[in-house]
């Protein structure tokens, strides 16, 4: 539990870039419209009026100042909760367990579980993918991992974006945009990737959280200057010339978390719902879409 130490805004943090109240070792550009501290993402309860810090709602709460303060909600309009990585941990435990399971079973665990387009005998046996109607592979084909290197870059950037990023659009908003980047990553993957191609990782949905990030920094006022370094460091990597790398699921992961992510953190509170569900079910839409037309042309 995160000890709370007493308020008012670090005076040792300089000006644009003080430490958050509860948290002072995250930067907070952002003030409680009440008390005026300063606070990050995974405290900013949203309000009728700007964020309020979590102290500040349990006190309206308390003397009833409100349904604002009555229902207090993520920077995006999701429910605050005791453990705002919950989702997280669970998508990383997942991730792990059927890594394990691939170290146990082999080769024919990876080959049930990939993403693959057409049927073929490549990989040493007749296989079928997903113009056969094995639909399910842009699902598992998103928790699994072959080699070490691979899992362990990709939990990594589960863990730092997905974080934070879970704990300003709740638990329902995240888990759309990470499952819905991951099936996006994959649909373009089937899309632009030779048919008998097998594909697997979390480096669409990884790439979702990573356009959603940057969108979120930007709706705060945060310095895009980090998350610009980062995202130009993991394109040159997607597109380095020694190749083996599914450049079209990071692509199609990073337009998907990025477009779902504009519609959850730039909307108004009055039609909130409609347009953040709304945003999900258009880009998931279009996956579907492509998955059909390419079927459609391998059969």
């Amino acid at each position: 539990m995160d000890q709370q130490p007493p308020g008012g805004p670090d005076p040792s943090a300089p000006e644009g870039a003080l430490g958050c109240y509860r948290h002072p070792g995250r930067e907070a550009n952002v003030r409680c419209t009440r008390c005026e501290r300063p606070i990050c993402p995974e405290c900013m309860v949203d309000a009728s009026v700007g964020f309020q810090c979590p102290d500040c709602v349990r006190q309206g709460s308390g003397t009833g100042h409100g349904p604002a303060a009555d229902r207090p909600r993520t920077v995006a309009g999701g429910s605050i909760t005791a453990d705002p990585r919950l989702v997280t941990k669970v998508l990383l435990g997942l991730n792990v367990a059927v890594y394990l399971a691939v170290l146990a079973k082999g080769d024919a665990l990876v080959e049930e579980l990939m993403l693959l387009g057409r049927a073929t005998t490549h990989f040493g046996g007749p296989l079928e993918g997903v113009a056969e109607g094995q639909w399910y592979r842009l699902v598992t084909s998103m928790f699994l991992h072959q080699e070490m290197w691979h899992i362990v870059f990709n939990m990594l950037g589960l863990w730092w974006l997905g974080g934070p990023l879970e704990a300003a659009l709740g638990r329902a908003r995240y888990l759309a945009l990470y499952l819905i980047s991951g099936l996006a990553g994959g649909a373009l993957t089937y899309w632009l990737s030779a048919p008998v191609q097998g594909s697997l990782g979390a480096s669409g949905a990884i790439f979702g959280l990573l356009g959603a990030t940057a969108v979120l920094m930007r709706r705060l006022n945060y310095d895009m200057r980090p998350v610009l370094v980062l995202l130009a460091v993991n394109l040159v990597i997607t597109f380095n010339p020694w190749g083996g790398i599914a450049w079209q699921a990071h692509v199609g992961g990073l337009i998907a978390g990025t477009l779902i992510a504009i519609g959850m953190v730039h909307t108004p509170r009055e039609r909130r719902d409609l347009v953040q569900y709304g945003t999900c079910a258009l880009v998931l839409a279009a996956v579907v879409l492509v998955v059909v037309a390419r079927t459609a042309a391998l059969t």
